[in-house]
Parts: C-alpha cells; structure tokens; sequence
C-alpha cells in the first residue's frame, strides 16, 4: 500500500495542528511516549517533529509532507516545494511576527543603532543575514530560551523574538523597535513527492482539505424566512460569495433565504434582519468552505 510520511509540528503548534486537521476530516491521536501518532487514514503515516527541524527533514526525504513556519523555511534554507499558506497559530488566526526588542531605557531606536551591539535570538541564521544585508556588523547569540529575560537582565542589548500581540514584551518592559520578518505555517513537499503521481494527489487533498477548513473558521451560514415583499429589503443586507441562494416555500408568498456571512457580523446583522422583515433566522457553524 502506498504511504505518505507526514511531519506534524511537535510543541506549540501541536494542539493548533491537530485541530486543524481534525477539522478537515483527518483525527490524529498523539500516542505516550511516542513521536509517532496513529491517524484514521491508512494511506498516511505520522512523525511528530519540531517546527525548527522540519523543514530539514522534508528537504531530505525522511518526510513527504510537513508544516512548519516560513520563518524555520528561511532560518535552515531548506530547499522544500511550498504548497500553500495556512495562517494559524497556537492561539488566533493571524499571522505572528519576529521583532528586534530591547530595554525600555536603552538608546536604541532603530536597527542602525545594533553596530557594535549583542543580540540573542533563536533565529539566529536569518538575524545574522538580516543585518549583513544593511551592513550592519553586530554579534548574534543563539538563545534556548528565556531570550526576553536576557534583555531584561542586560546579558544582551536587544533580542530577535516571536510574538502575536506584544503583550508578553510590553509586560517584560521592553520596547519594541523593528518588525524584521511576519511569518505564518506552511504546508512543504519534498520535491521528488510531488514527480511521484500517487503522493501527488494525497498532497493535493490535503492542501484543498486544510484550506477549506481555514476559510470555514470565522464564517458562519444564515438561513432565514422572508415574505416576498420584504425579500429586496433583506437581500439588500446580505453579504454572500456571489449572492444569497433563495427559494420559494410552499407558500409561494414566503422565501427562505442562505447565505455565508462573517462571524464577527452576526450580532448586528440578526437585528437587522428582524427589522427588514425576516423571520426563522438560523445560524450554523461551517466545516469546510471551497
């Protein structure tokens, strides 16, 4: 039988992962003890791996198919065929950010202000080119962590660090003074899988699968009823792919009315609806939107 070997993010981004997939119809379920979790498709083999490695392991071969951040793509220089872009994070939606932080009191403003000066980073390898590529000349340390603190301690003048909101840094009282690189997951191929037609096409499934159910999350489905003399006035309110999908009931006075809207409008768009003359207004949460 034919196998695809499938890397999954160890750490932060495991649960997020998981979710994901088990949204897009593929339940994996970490074993003890074991990095090599059992999932409900016997076409797919599973290995967890850390984000910062994975990337090297499909590069290689060990790995078919993985995810991992674009940071990590561009921190190791791995040759890997990026399939597409899933902007997730361990806690949102949005896209997270490596930013130059340093001490709320110190004199750097800018990042012309490192020549000369310390900085500690996991992401040690694209700091360094970062900074060559502005001809600055500075000292860039790998950090196993607690990089924030480093700063905070004056070990180092200023730290290359991950964030989503800021709030973490802001809480530390360090300031942030450059955003140096947005990074969000990447779905990565081998490029000899992508030659071989068979994994070609499991990968394509599970690029459309993942995808559908990201632009599923944040959207909702609305159906509701509707006189026909009230249709123009609700229709009006509607937001919809192309338009709203309307039916005539069995009483062919009324209407029912679908469409996709934006989670966060629902609030105020169900009131309003009211008002213009809708009635049965439901709501329903979406698995998967292509």
């Amino acid at each position: 039988m034919h196998k695809l070997r499938l890397g999954i993010p160890k750490g932060s981004l495991e649960a997020a992962t998981l979710s994901l997939f088990a949204q897009a119809g593929w339940v994996i379920q970490p074993q003890s003890r074991n990095y090599y979790p059992g999932i409900n498709d016997p076409e797919i083999s599973c290995a967890l791996v850390r984000a910062q490695e994975m990337a090297p392991y499909v590069a290689s071969g060990t790995l078919d198919l993985g995810l991992t951040g674009l940071d990590w793509i561009l921190e190791t220089e791995s040759e890997v065929a990026e399939i597409c872009t899933l902007t997730y994070s361990k806690s949102s939606d949005q896209p997270s950010r490596w930013v130059l932080v340093v001490r709320g009191d110190s004199p750097i403003e800018s990042v012309a202000d490192l020549a000369g000066k310390k900085i500690a980073t996991e992401l040690v390898g694209f700091t360094r080119r970062y900074l060559k590529e502005r001809g600055i000349e500075a000292a860039v340390e790998f950090s196993w962590g607690a990089t924030e603190a480093k700063v905070v301690e004056d070990l180092v003048d200023a730290a290359v660090e991950i964030t989503e909101t800021g709030s973490t840094i802001r809480a530390h009282g360090l300031r942030i003074i450059a955003d140096l690189l947005y990074t969000d997951t990447r779905l990565i191929a081998h490029p000899a899988a992508l030659q071989d037609p068979w994994k070609k096409a499991k990968i394509e499934q599970i690029s459309l699968m993942l995808q559908a159910a990201l632009a599923a999350r944040n959207k909702v489905a609305l159906k509701l009823n509707v006189a026909a003399a009230n249709l123009d006035r609700v229709v009006a309110l509607l937001p919809s792919l192309h338009a709203p999908t309307v039916s005539h009931l069995y009483d062919r006075q009324w209407l029912a009315v679908e469409t996709v809207v934006d989670a966060g409008r629902v609030r105020d768009l169900i009131p309003q609806l009211r008002t213009a003359g809708a009635e049965g207004i439901l709501e329903y949460e979406l698995r998967k939107m292509i």
